[in-house]
């Protein structure tokens, strides 16, 4: 790509499609996305949006069908499949719900964060040292001796972050890291990412269905059918923010103080217009009516009097 672009992660017009003998699943539908570096980030979205194909594309883990995918300046289209092995190893670093994944369980702490550095050809001295420093970066030095009985929930999972780092990723990649831990442990796992964040300059994309995420990163994507609908940008700086509150209605509806929504015009000038919104608009078919009024543009559902 020539110099280095000011995005770490560039997605364009990304498609995946997921075939078997009777059916064929478009998981991703055009989706285009650009993250800065030393961005922290999350992406939400129901389940079957396209969220987690999204970070699998990202990760590595899984082929585009068509599109342009760059990540820290590779183009993952073009990479062998040898290339993609050194790209998982070395750009980017995996965290993941279910902490067994991560942990072996009869080793102690720092001996699980010391194990992929041994892979890549450390020290034992060396790679024993730089595990006991990522375990005090997320808050684990007193635990380092422990094994995986011995911690909890919580605990193991910041120990699946300190693995994650243990190769030095340019990104970490967090596939609903707080689903399996109660409100007050996610909290504290979130305010982990936000740290690694600032403290190393590291870039963080979360996959969540928490969206009291919001008040804890920079910027909320939301996918819906394979493409990203809507962004929640942060208004303030981080002092800042931590004033502001996330409201909640009584039908349970977030409303994020501290970030200001924007919907996603795709390159054809299409925009997602959430459900809820049409409902109450009375718009029960697929037609609206758009008119531009004192240069605003107005969507109203058919038959709507002024």
């Amino acid at each position: 790509m020539g110099t280095e672009s000011e995005y770490i992660i560039e997605c364009d017009n990304l498609v995946k499609i997921y075939k078997t003998d009777e059916t064929e699943v478009m998981a991703l539908q055009g989706l285009d996305c650009k993250v800065s570096r030393g961005e922290l980030m999350a992406i939400i979205g129901n389940s079957g949006s396209g969220k987690s194909t999204f970070l699998n594309m990202i990760g590595g883990l899984d082929r585009p069908t068509a599109g342009r995918l760059y990540v820290d300046g590779l183009d993952l289209f073009r990479l062998s499949e040898r290339e993609l092995v050194q790209y998982k190893r070395h750009t980017v670093g995996f965290v993941w719900q279910n902490n067994a994944r991560n942990l072996i369980p009869y080793l102690p702490a720092w001996q699980n964060v010391q194990m992929p550095m041994l892979f890549s050809g450390k020290s034992g001295s060396e790679s024993r040292k730089r595990a006991e420093e990522l375990l005090e970066l997320v808050g684990l030095g007193h635990k380092k001796k422990n094994k995986l009985g011995e911690m909890s929930g919580g605990e193991q999972q910041r120990v699946a972050i300190a693995i994650a780092l243990a190769n030095e990723p340019a990104i970490l990649l967090a596939d609903e890291p707080t689903g399996s831990v109660d409100p007050q442990t996610a909290v504290y796992i979130f305010d982990t990412f936000r740290r690694l964040n600032e403290e190393l300059g590291l870039t963080i994309v979360i996959v969540t269905h928490d969206l009291s995420v919001a008040d804890k990163v920079n910027r909320v994507v939301s996918i819906r059918d394979g493409k990203i609908s809507s962004e929640r940008v942060m208004k303030t700086d981080y002092a800042g923010r931590m004033a502001d509150v996330v409201a909640f209605d009584t039908s349970g509806k977030a409303h994020f103080t501290s970030h200001e929504e924007f919907a996603i015009l795709d390159r054809n000038g299409r925009v997602q217009i959430p459900q809820e919104y049409l409902a109450q608009m009375g718009v029960d078919g697929n037609r609206v009516k758009l008119e531009m009024r004192d240069g605003k543009l107005i969507v109203e559902a058919p038959g709507t009097e002024e």
